[in-house]
Formats: C-alpha cells, structure tokens, sequence
C-alpha cells in the first residue's frame, strides 16, 4: 500500500532549503526583521525539545522507524545509534534529523544515507531510514606489476588490505598517494587508474564488497636536464656539484643527465651544506630548491643558496666532567682555539653516529661504563666571526651489565656462544665490548651476520644497570663442497662436505642428527679433489677451544695425493710417472693480549712422506725414491675485520708465517759439497751418480719458508668497499752445498684454485694469465720440464673494488673490478719487487649457504707470459666454485 505523503530529507536538502530560506529573506528587508523575530521564537520553543525546524518545517509525534537499503548491521542497533525515540516531538524538517544524519555520516559506513516520511497520521509521523552501507575491500589486482612479492609489498604499501571500506575518498587518497611515491622515486609520469567490481558475499548474504583493479602505469623516471645554481660565491657552481654527485649513479652529473628520486636530492643538499660548515660557514642553508618539469622525460632544478660568514673556533670549556680532566677531554676533540669552524668535524668528535668505535667523547665515557652520559656542545658566545663552545657533560651512574641473553639460535649450543660473549653480568659496561661481541659472533660464520643486533633491556638510570639480549639469525654452518675451475691445467674439480658447526661429541648421541650432529662450532671437512694430472684426499678437524675454558685452536689434518707428470707447456698428462704423497698435521692457534686481542700465535708440526715412480722433473734426479718433510710451521697473525666474513666492511687482517725443517746438515756430518768424489755415490765408471747424490740430499728435506699476507678493507662510501692486499714468499735453504729443495716452491697464475696440498708447492692466484704459467722472467726455457719447477721467491699486489647487490642471508652477491700484479724469482739477486705482471679485470661473485662461493672472473694480461715472444697475454677466464678470497 501507498504512503500517504512520502517526503526525503537529505542531508544536502536541508541546508539547500536553509540557503534558499536565507537568500529570498535577504531580499526585503521587513521579511528579515520579521523571520529574525519569528526564528527567535522558534529557537525558544525547540531549545526546549533540543530541536530547530528549518525552512516551513512541521511538528510531528515520531512514530515507528524502519530501517531499509543494503546494510549488514541489525535495525535496532542502528535506531538505537540514531537517538531517536517513538513518541517523541521534532520538526520535520529539522535540526534533530539532520544532526543524525550527520553523526550517520561520521562513521564513514556509509555510502548514502535518506530519511523518508512513509505516513503521518494525526500528526503523528511514521520513518524509514536508508542507508546504502560502504563496500569493504574484497581483494585487489594490481597490473602493471609482474612479480608476486613485489606485488604483495606494494599492496601493503599502500595498506590496501581486505576488509577496507572503500569509499569515494579512499580511491582517490589511494590514487594520489601512489602517484606521489613514485614521484619521489623520480617517476613524474606515473599514471593510475582504479576501478571497482561489485561481487557478491555468499557468506553473508548483505555485506556488499568489491575487488579493486588497479591499472598501474609508472612510465619512465624523469631525468635532471638543467640544474642552476645561485647564491654561491665563495665555492664554484662545479665544487658544489661534485658534492652533491657523490651519491650513487652520480647524481646530478652537469655533464650528463642523471636520473631524480627525492631522496637522493635531500641527501645531496644535506652534503652541500655539511661542505659549507666543515668549511666555517654555520650558517650555510638552501633558501630554494624548486623542481620544474620541462617535458615527460627531464626536469630542471633551481637552487640558492645563502652561504653567510666565515667563523672560526673560539674558546673551548669543559663543564661537568670529573672522570677526565680537561687536557684529555681536549686531546680527543682534537679541535684547538683558532681552528676554521668545522660543525661537521665537532659533532663527530661528540658523537660520531657513522661510527660504532669511533675516537670520540661519548663512546671515552661509554667504554668505561658510562651508558647514561650525555654530552652537548653549546654556543656560548659569538663575536665578530669568533665561536666560544662549552662542552656540558652529565656524567651519570657507572652502568653495569645485569642478565645476559641470547635468543634466536637452534642449532648452535647457548655454550659455544657465551663463551665468544665479552660481555659478562656483573660487568661495567663497555660499548667497545658490545661492538667486539658482534663483529666475532659474526666472523664465527654460524649467524647472518647483517642481522646480527644486541638489545638492551631493563635499563635502570637510577640503579645503575641494564639487561643485554643478543638476537642472532642462524645461517647455514655447513656446505656441500663443489669446487670448480679451468685453467693451463683443465679443470680441476673438487667434491667434499664441510661442516663448520660440527659436534663430535653427538656422534653417539642418536638424538643429535638432524641430520648430522651440530653445534658445538668445531669443523670438520672431507675432500676429493682432482684433475687431468692429479688425485688429492683430505681429512680436516678443528677444535677452537681445546678443553672449552680458552680460545685455544687445535687443527689435526690427514691428506693423500696421487700426481702424475704434466707438461703445462704442453698441457699433457703421462700417467706412467706418478708421485705419491701422504702426510698429516697437528697444530694449535691461541689468541693473544699483546698487543692487542685481534693477534693470534699459532704453531703447527707436519710429516709428509713422498715416493717417486718413474718420475723425475728438472730440479732432481732421482726418478724412484722417497723423501720426508718433517717440518714446523710458526704464525702470527692479526684479524680485526668486521662484521660479515663474506663482505668485510672494514680492517685489516695479516699473517707472517715461517715454515722450518731441522737443520739436518748441521749435525749429520755429511759433505754435500763432496758426495760427487766419494765412491759411494760414483757409478761404474767412476762418474757421479745424480740420483744417489739426490736422493742422499733430499732424503729428508731442509729449508726453511716465509711468507707474508697482508689484506686492508676501507670503506669509501655507502657499501663500497676497497679491498688492498700485498704478498711475498721465500723458500730459502740452511745449506748452500745442500740447496733449495725440489718441493715447497711457488707457482704463479691463473685462478689459484688447485691450491691443494702436495709437496708444499703453493699456487699463487694471479688472474689475467693461465694456471702456473708467470714462471721468472730470467729464467731460461730449455725444456717443458723447466718450465713448471715453480719458484723460490714470490710478489704479488691487489686491488679490488667490491659492492654488494644483496647480502640477504639465502644469498651474499657482489661485484667487483680489480687491478693486480705479480712475479716470481729464482734468487735474491734477481729480486726486483717492480718488475710485474700486471693484469685488471671485473667479476661476480655470489655466495650460498649450502655451497660457499661461486664466481666468475674475466681477466686482462698486459704483459707476455714469460718464455714467449708473444705481446700481451689478453683476455682469461677464471671459474670459481667454492674458494674464497
């Protein structure tokens, strides 16, 4: 049945009609006094109802509300939220109904909202409420974006997640923001389009929702075409831009466009102005930094800049310090009366935030326990172009380690990790400490160490003391061994299993293997290596605490290789001729105090027994034998490299080694300069007998071997690291008579990768040239078998530009370009330590878990490799597969 009399009251109705109301009665002036008298009335009358009619509104007696239209909420929680009661008065239309209307509206629920008059009967009247109710968020489709992840971070970027109401000003609040980031990342052509699709809730019946479909089109980034400069005076328009250019992609290039993102333009005035206060001028700002677009493919940027006078450091006070006196305060500021004003310089030498351990006061008064110092420089007085500062130092409670906890590690024992911790409870805080902590966490190779973090907790200003948590991310310990490379030699392969958090404990524990007993960060590897000319077998075990109380490393090793003869000159492999090597090792490591903890002395004895069968090369004579190598090995070397062992991004590390036989000659009374006149070592004839005279020389070898390894990483910028590494090596002899033995030399060239354990012989990676081929340039050729004897002295120099493309802990990738050069000597007399070959190229090198190091080198000889009339030796490639340097 038909309504009496329908009337719909909108919120936009009601003020129309109050408008229209207003602007007839402004038009006469009487009918303004008249409607201000009549409305003061009214005002009067329905201040008592809580109520005001508007326009020819009507009083009625409310009778029954219904609510209609799309909406999943229940009718009575909705009448109930209006306010409105039956048998109440109100005017229709009127104030009351449109304040429900708009605390309707508030809720943002709904998407429109009518009242309608179904039926008035003696003056009561009966309403019914629609409301159409907002749809929420089903799921969105984002186009334009191929990759799954990429399109789940963007979806939640944009916190367009499902259950969201979406209305008219979420679309285009969703729309301008998505426009806006992209605009910052130097998209200024990013267009969007958003459309809706109705679908139906078979769940529940009546809550309407939609999918989003979102068309997204970023175009091409802009890039900077016009860069003006104005205001500057005391620096160039060029210095300035070499500053701003130290970004990456070499932001704002003058000489060639360069791409916009918003955040590389604020970091790029930032460095402009710390240039101007590291310069004296404090007062150095950009009054102006306007973008224009010139097309939908460059932008123009128009900078000023106010560069204000030039100021100097005037006096310097302390003030609050009782622990360190004034002269040592000064002595690490390092900033003296009369020095040009360097704001960025002094607020480093306050706290340098690049820097975990840097030289300044805050971390002098945090590594001697006071956590809760604070230290600020403040301008106490400005005269002319003079600047006086006060240091003010609220010295603090001495802090004091209370619990100290590890979370996040299921696989390596709470032991193996306190025992690595230099921080103890009970202990005076020392941030030096925490930072050590975390550097040899990570250097342990058992965590991610880019997600290594300590937390504190607890921390009690007034008690004096503070909770430590370390948070570590375990990352894979253990590595299947596939080691591969091509060089002079072919390919040289390598098959083996290491485990690098091994617990030999757990071998009788069945429980321990999941799959293999872990945790204890002892090491064991088993190899097989081989090639064309050459099987190797080795055993590894390691131990770094022996007895776990102390950093003692104990090393114990087996290894057996079978060698045939190869003509590297010729690349031929006879396999009638074999050299057979067995031996092993055992050595301990222990850290030092002197001069400092990052030293480490270590000391190794090892036995190797060779045995010759058919196999004779230039430097001996005996082609079936044996020989023995009895030897100790001294090291000393120093590792202060932080944090990731993959990518070091800053120290250094060193090693010098001396590897000595006993000095056999000088106790066994033999003549080594005569053997050639006595009868026992003369053949038939009464010739020397070469092979006996060898044999007898050799049968247990004397020399002795130094070496010197030397790596420094510096960090240039953001995480470009520069990696300088030097090194040498001679093999020298006790003995003239007796002489440099056949074993133990250097071979030069190549990837380095058959570095394997022989007769001691060491390959030297130089890469540009083939395996083993940079033999001394001195040296004279006169048969295939002189060509690879290998050398007795060795240099090598590198340089090696690295940058990360990810160091996620699944899978550390880098780049890399290197210069390098390097050469060997057969004596000291022919030493010349700038006589190279040299070589440059560019790499890749990603390292996985599971597998270790892989990598690619593609490498340029300049020079001829030595014995060859050939020019430059050109291009060489290199396959790494599991060897890391």
């Amino acid at each position: 049945m038909k309504p009496l009399s329908i009337i719909k009251i909108e919120k936009e109705d009601l003020e129309k009609q109050a408008n229209n109301s207003i602007n007839a009665l402004m038009n006469n002036k009487l009918l303004i006094i008249c409607y201000c008298l009549l409305l003061i009335s009214s005002l009067h009358t329905a201040y008592a109802q809580n109520d005001v009619p508007i326009a020819n509104a009507k009083e009625y007696t409310l009778g029954d509300i219904k609510v209609i239209g799309n909406t999943s909420y229940n009718e009575q929680t909705i009448i109930a939220f209006t306010g409105l009661k039956k048998g109440e008065k109100l005017y229709i239309p009127g104030d009351r109904l449109s304040n429900v209307i708009q605390k309707l509206w508030d809720l943002g629920l709904f998407s429109d909202i009518n009242f309608y008059v179904s039926k008035i009967e003696n003056n009561t009247a009966q309403l019914e409420l629609e409301i159409v109710e907002v749809p929420e968020l089903n799921k969105t489709v984002v186009k334009g974006i191929k990759k799954p992840k990429k399109q789940a971070a963007f979806i939640k970027e944009h916190k367009l997640k499902k259950g969201t109401k979406v209305t008219e000003n979420f679309i285009a609040t969703t729309k301008s923001g998505i426009v806006n980031k992209y605009k910052e990342k130097g998209f200024f052509n990013t267009d969007v389009d958003i459309q809706t699709v109705n679908i139906k809730d078979t769940t529940t019946g009546e809550k309407p929702k939609v999918n989003l479909i979102l068309n997204l089109d970023k175009g091409q980034k802009v890039k900077i075409s016009k860069l003006n400069i104005e205001g500057n005076e005391v620096f160039s328009d060029g210095k300035i831009r070499r500053k701003m250019k130290t970004k990456r992609k070499n932001f704002l290039r003058f000489w060639k466009r360069s791409k916009y993102t918003a955040e590389e333009f604020k970091e790029s005035k930032k460095k402009v102005v710390d240039f101007y206060k590291s310069k004296g001028y404090r007062d150095a700002r950009f009054t102006k930094d306007s973008i224009y677009k010139i097309d939908d493919k460059n932008i123009g940027l128009d900078l000023a800049i106010e560069e204000g006078d030039k100021y100097y450091f005037g006096d310097i006070s302390f003030l609050g310090n009782s622990v360190y006196t004034d002269q040592q305060l000064r002595m690490v500021l390092g900033i003296d009366k009369g020095d040009v004003y360097n704001g960025v310089l002094l607020d480093k030498k306050i706290a340098d935030n690049t820097k975990p351990d840097a030289e300044d006061l805050t971390n002098l008064y945090q590594n001697n326990g006071y956590l809760f110092s604070q230290i600020n420089a403040v301008e106490t007085k400005i005269y002319n172009d003079t600047i006086d500062f006060e240091i003010r130092i609220q010295e603090g409670k001495i802090a004091y380690f209370d619990n100290i906890t590890v979370k996040g590690n299921d696989r390596t024992h709470d032991r193996v990790i306190y025992r690595n911790l230099r921080t103890r409870p009970g202990q005076k805080y020392s941030k030096q400490d925490v930072v050590r902590t975390i550097r040899e966490l990570g250097q342990l190779g058992f965590f991610d160490a880019e997600q290594l973090s300590p937390e504190f907790k607890n921390v009690n200003p007034q008690a004096g003391t503070l909770d430590l948590e370390y948070s570590v991310v375990e990352s894979g310990a253990s590595q299947i061994e596939l080691q591969g490379g091509y060089g002079g030699g072919g390919f040289v392969g390598t098959l083996g299993l290491s485990l690098n958090n091994f617990s030999l404990r757990g071998i009788f524990d069945k429980d321990s293997y999941k799959p293999l007993p872990m945790g204890d960060g002892q090491s064991l590897s088993l190899r097989a290596q081989a090639s064309s000319y050459y099987q190797t077998y080795s055993l590894t075990f390691s131990e770094p605490w022996l007895g776990g109380k102390k950093p003692i490393r104990l090393t114990t090793s087996f290894s057996h290789t079978n060698r045939y003869y190869y003509d590297f000159y010729n690349r031929d492999t006879d396999r009638s001729r074999r050299f057979l090597i067995t031996g092993g090792s055992v050595g301990v490591a222990k850290r030092l105090t002197v001069p400092d903890d990052y030293f480490t002395l270590s000391a190794a004895i090892s036995y190797q027994h060779y045995k010759m069968e058919n196999y004779q090369i230039g430097l001996f004579n005996f082609p079936e034998g044996t020989s023995n190598n009895l030897a100790l090995t001294i090291g000393l070397s120093r590792d202060n490299t932080y944090t990731n062992p993959i990518y070091p991004m800053g120290g250094s590390k060193f090693s010098i080694t001396a590897k000595l036989t006993p000095p056999y000659s000088m106790f066994n009374d033999v003549d080594y300069a005569g053997l050639a006149d006595d009868p026992n070592y003369q053949d038939k004839d009464g010739n020397p007998d070469l092979a006996k005279i060898d044999q007898k020389k050799y049968n247990w070898l004397e020399y002795y071997k130094i070496k010197f390894n030397g790596d420094w990483y510096t960090n240039l910028f953001a995480k470009l690291v520069l990696r300088s590494s030097v090194e040498y090596g001679f093999l020298g002899s006790y003995n003239k008579d007796r002489g440099v033995p056949p074993f133990e030399r250097f071979l030069l060239g190549g990837d380095g990768l058959s570095n394997f354990t022989l007769d001691g012989t060491e390959n030297i990676r130089l890469r540009g040239y083939r395996n083993n081929t940079l033999i001394p340039r001195d040296r004279e050729v006169t048969s295939s078998a002189s060509y690879n004897d290998g050398a007795t002295i060795y240099n090598k120099y590198s340089l090696e530009l690295r940058y990360p493309i990810t160091l996620k802990p699944t899978a550390s990738i880098y780049t890399l370009v290197f210069a390098e050069g390097g050469s060997t000597f057969d004596s000291f007399k022919d030493f010349n330590p700038f006589e190279l070959n040299r070589s440059a190229g560019f790499g890749i090198r990603i390292f996985m878990p599971a597998f270790g190091l892989l990598g690619i080198d593609f490498g340029y000889g300049f020079d001829p490799i030595p014995g060859t009339n050939s020019g430059a030796n050109g291009w060489e490639t290199h396959f790494i597969i599991g060897q890391q340097f």
